[in-house]
């Protein structure tokens, strides 16, 4: 058991100076890294194309590095959005790690972009793990999963500065509440937000933006 412990924590140790460099070539450029992390299914590529379409209408330019099991079809959906992409097919990997996205960043025009997103691979375990260089950690809780995911998937929740609760026109259907959702992201990180939105009908995508526009705020600092 000590020496599996001793391997991961050597991976991990890698893993972080590689994200560290990554993150220092983002802050000489300006530009602004936002990693979104969920299980399968609740809405990180449709908040992204809502996304790329809104900050489109004040020209800020977007990229992606995909991350995925198989296929491409994030990535195309992200470029017919208008965006740049770049996709990472895993195999069996559950997560994106520094090394991937370093891969995804050097099939990016970089110096041409104003905000990147690295989608991660759909799981609420494994990505939680692995710093990948960006600046800010956002997780999508939807709807349909239930408000009991928080307390079960601590270590994800807890590298959360944003939470984003989606789907949310369907919460009438299911047995959902905002309020425990919000006591129990408290319980295990009082510093993360939390907002709820709708990518298909646009309900309270404003605070998603304003999200955004707060991090580039502070990077300017």
């Amino acid at each position: 058991m000590k020496s599996t412990l001793e391997v991961f924590e050597s991976i991990l140790s890698k893993n972080d100076k590689a994200a560290a460099k990554i993150r220092a070539d983002f802050n000489a450029r300006g530009l602004l890294a936002i990693n979104l992390m969920s299980s399968p299914g609740a809405g990180k590529t449709t908040l992204l194309e809502r996304t790329i379409k809104e900050l489109d209408k004040k020209s800020v330019k977007i990229g992606v590095v995909e991350g995925d099991l198989e296929t491409n079809k994030d990535a195309d959906r992200i470029i017919g959005a208008g965006a740049k992409a770049y996709q990472i097919t895993t195999g069996q990997s559950c997560h994106l790690d520094a090394d991937m996205v370093k891969v995804g960043l050097d099939n990016l025009p970089l110096d041409k972009l104003d905000l990147l997103f690295v989608e991660n691979v759909g799981n609420l375990v494994c990505p939680a793990s692995y710093d990948v260089g960006t600046h800010a950690n956002v997780v999508l809780l939807s709807v349909p999963e239930g408000d009991d995911k928080i307390p079960k998937y601590p270590v994800m929740f807890r590298r959360s500065d944003l939470v984003i609760i989606t789907k949310v026109s369907l919460i009438e259907h299911f047995d959902f509440s905002i309020e425990r959702a919000k006591s129990e992201l408290a319980k295990l990180n009082p510093l993360s937000k939390l907002i709820t939105l709708d990518s298909k009908t646009g309900e309270g995508f404003e605070a998603w933006i304003e999200f955004i526009a707060e991090q580039k705020a502070l990077l300017k600092k």
